[in-house]
């Protein structure tokens, strides 16, 4: 009978950086706000993973498998006179969906946060996604009257 490991929730290295691009990746073909472009994707979590102090990517493994991933930016808000997280990337593997990995990775976000003593985890979902804003909203989340707007920066 083949051994099987618990799932366990780590703070992600670089050795990490292929698997976050490919769960990031499929994270990307449902959205219609990004394109999926692994190069792109890649230096964006390498930016994070090698400056802890811009943020976190959490991970979810069994094994030496990752099957979930959520990245969390740190910056400062001056309406809540501290530091706040802005949460993105949370994706749970297809084939392991529905099995309670979103929920563990979320409580652990929500941990850390309070023992960091951030003031506030913003996040941005999917408009047409009830399923994704019921689960935010499951764990404390709600509906801002800001609405996120974007300007994409063309390189030169």
């Amino acid at each position: 009978m083949p051994v099987t490991d618990e799932p366990r929730l780590e703070t992600a290295t670089i050795e990490d950086l292929p698997a976050l691009v490919d769960l990031v990746m499929e994270l990307f073909r449902m959205q219609g706000d990004f394109n999926p472009d692994a190069a792109a994707q890649e230096r964006g979590l390498a930016l994070i993973l090698e400056q802890p102090s811009r943020g976190r990517i959490f991970v979810i493994r069994n094994g030496h498998r990752l099957i979930g991933m959520v990245n969390l930016l740190f910056t400062i808000s001056t309406a809540m006179g501290g530091f706040v997280i802005q949460m993105e990337d949370v994706i749970i593997h297809p084939d392991h969906r529905g099995q309670g990995y979103g929920s563990r990775l979320l409580e652990h976000v929500i941990e850390f946060a309070e023992a960091k003593d951030f003031k506030r985890i913003t996040l941005l979902t999917d408009k047409i996604s009830a399923e994704s804003q019921n689960f935010f909203r499951k764990y404390g989340f709600d509906y801002s009257n800001m609405i996120p707007m974007k300007r994409i920066i063309q390189s030169s």
